[in-house]
């Protein structure tokens, strides 16, 4: 029932945002300068003031990375070896299938479940997440495509405000150096605004697609919220070195839905419907879906 009543607030807040969208009372320009704020302003804000302050010792394990990564990889590698099979070229839906919202979805749920103090594993994984998944997907597109890697442009995709909200969290903590209070205080203010405009912000670009769950969207919803969660926890629990709670933490963020980023990555027209659907449908289910985690796992 805790669960459940912690992650009420979380999808109710998406459902909103759901509503302004559908209903049209967030313009497409209005929209656009909300998520704009959102992302290059409130989200960097709590990274950097959530690492600032975090206990890195405990984030930046070798285990830890491994215990998520490990599973993200053979997700990421599976699918993309059945899809090519059967499509005969290279897609993004081994991508939908391994890349969590650990962003929008993943941070309000730790933050809500476990503690503001469990973020400093949420923000391990972040550093290297999109690094990986999105290289990963770029390398595979074009080489399953006859095209060049072309590295300048990855990079400059990876150099998003998001990661220098990382970096400079992370540099200041290790520096030892400190802020003036009203600093502190001023970036506590923007980290404050981020959870629930991102939320909003999430269900209006839901409120942009349509819920046209085909054979191929259900399988890979499936793949994301069931089977990718349970390789994670399995192989976790299979490591040495992990706490309960650090467990409990890979397992939310990989019983997180299907991140809207994945669509950036969709070159064939073919791709859009299944990959867009498998974000909606993933986002919705995962309210069922992951209060049935948290249960499982005992948390």
């Amino acid at each position: 029932m805790v669960v459940v009543q912690a992650i009420l607030p979380i999808f109710g807040l998406i459902m909103l945002g759901y509503v302004l969208g559908w209903r049209q009372w967030l313009t497409g320009e209005a929209a656009t300068g909300l998520a704009n704020v959102t992302f290059k302003l409130f989200m960097p804000a709590i990274l950097f003031t959530g690492l600032a302050k975090a206990e890195l010792s405990q984030g930046l394990s070798p285990m830890l990375l491994l215990a998520y990564f490990g599973p993200v990889l053979a997700v990421l590698v599976l699918v993309s070896l059945v899809a090519h099979l059967r499509l005969g070229r290279a897609s993004p839906l081994g991508l939908s299938a391994a890349y969590s919202n650990n962003v929008l979805v993943g941070i309000p749920l730790v933050t809500t479940l476990l503690g503001s103090h469990a973020l400093v594993y949420v923000f391990a994984i972040l550093v290297f997440h999109s690094l990986i998944l999105f290289s990963a997907q770029s390398f595979y597109a074009a080489l399953g495509s006859g095209e060049r890697v072309n590295l300048v442009s990855l990079l400059r995709s990876l150099a998003n405000p998001l990661v220098v909200g990382l970096l400079l969290g992370a540099s200041l903590n290790l520096s030892g150096l400190t802020l003036p209070e009203p600093l502190w205080r001023m970036a506590g203010w923007l980290a404050n605004a981020a959870l629930p405009c991102a939320l909003i912000v999430l269900g209006v670009s839901l409120s942009r697609y349509r819920l046209r769950p085909s054979r191929t969207a259900i399988l890979l919803t499936a793949v994301k919220l069931g089977l990718f969660p349970w390789l994670v926890w399995w192989f976790s629990g299979w490591l040495p070195g992990l706490g309960e709670e650090a467990r409990n933490v890979l397992l939310l963020l990989a019983a997180c839905p299907s991140g809207v980023n994945v669509l950036a990555f969709v070159r064939h027209a073919d791709d859009t419907r299944p990959v867009s659907s498998t974000v909606f449908l993933s986002t919705v289910l995962a309210a069922g879906t992951l209060p049935l985690w948290m249960l499982l796992a005992g948390g």
